[in-house]
């Protein structure tokens, strides 16, 4: 395997960063590219280096880091990445980030608080990035932070086939965990052929991370499998109560998809002793075997990020990947 040259001498070369190569590599196959070969290392100080073994003149360079702990590492390194492919003198260079980091924080809560998300999206820019590849941002809006295209993926038909396919067959309610997430409960209420939709009303306090309320369900449960929809996990204190408040008010069953597996502790001791039947996710991060469990499904991004790769590098419409949804 190579790069893809094109007629007109487009070359599509993949580059991976060190969180989780994995991913790149399976994303490579789909492609029929081989990840380019990078020498990365941490200096005993800290600071990061990178050089990209193979020229990177004229290329298209896609490339590609999740964005695992320690993130503020690979925040840096992909920077670097990004710079090394500016200086290199790369033709276009767009940033694959299957999850976007700093998502959750798109605006301020109170005074002197910063915009994370937005300062990301600066940083990306500033390196030398023309163009951002991700899937199912915390907030839409998000994409208006970059001053330049970023496609916006969702992994909704993923994980609605899987849960078709194995649980289509039962009275299904999907459920959003909080009131914000409804319009995505909608997206999926429509995807499985038009059945209930219902949300817990929780309250948050900003003062803890991490900690939530949940108070009431709005809509009917009693008696139905619950799928329960959000787009990450990340201690997995809202996805359980969420869950023990529907077996409250009678939900037969609860079925939760997710396409961010962040999983910070102690999200797995929840999850596997929780009343939850099935975790379902996709691989948009690494899961190592120290998170692993038996309810735990994980279905994989790459082909979806494969193709919308293939669409950007031969200037097609990444629109349809997601049905025209923005």
């Amino acid at each position: 395997m190579g790069s893809i040259v094109t007629e007109n001498r487009k070359n599509l070369m993949l580059f991976s960063g060190r969180a989780y190569p994995e991913l790149a590599k399976e994303i490579g196959e789909v492609l029929g590219v081989g990840v380019t070969p990078t020498t990365a290392y941490d200096f005993a100080s800290g600071e990061t280096f990178v050089r990209y073994k193979e020229s990177v003149r004229g290329s298209d360079a896609f490339i590609v880091q999740s964005m695992t702990q320690p993130v503020n590492n690979w925040i840096m390194e992909t920077l670097l990445m990004i710079d090394a492919a500016k200086r290199g003198s790369a033709k276009r260079i767009t940033v694959v980030l299957p999850f976007y980091p700093y998502a959750r924080q798109d605006k301020k809560h109170r005074g002197r608080e910063p915009i994370s998300a937005r300062l990301i999206a600066d940083l990306l820019k500033t390196a030398g990035a023309n163009r951002i590849l991700t899937v199912d941002l915390h907030t839409a809006q998000i994409q208006g932070f970059f001053d330049g295209p970023v496609d916006h993926l969702f992994a909704m038909d993923i994980l609605a086939d899987y849960v078709q396919a194995n649980y289509g067959h039962r009275e299904l309610t999907v459920v959003s965990p909080d009131s914000g997430r409804v319009r995505v409960g909608e997206r999926w209420t429509d995807r499985l052929g038009g059945c209930p939709l219902a949300f817990i009303h929780k309250t948050r306090d900003p003062l803890k991370p991490n900690q939530v309320v949940a108070n009431r369900v709005i809509g009917e449960v009693a008696g139905r499998t619950c799928i329960l929809v959000d787009d990450m996990i990340d201690t997995a204190g809202t996805i359980c109560k969420a869950a023990d408040i529907l077996f409250d008010n009678g939900a037969a069953d609860v079925i939760v998809t997710t396409t961010h597996a962040v999983h910070s502790d102690p999200a797995t001791e929840r999850l596997k002793n929780s009343r939850i039947s099935e975790v379902i996710v996709t691989n948009t991060l690494p899961l190592g075997p120290d998170k692993a469990f038996d309810k735990l499904t994980v279905l994989s991004i790459a082909p979806l990020l494969a193709r919308a790769i293939r669409e950007v590098f031969d200037d097609g419409s990444v629109t349809t990947l997601f049905g025209g949804l923005s």
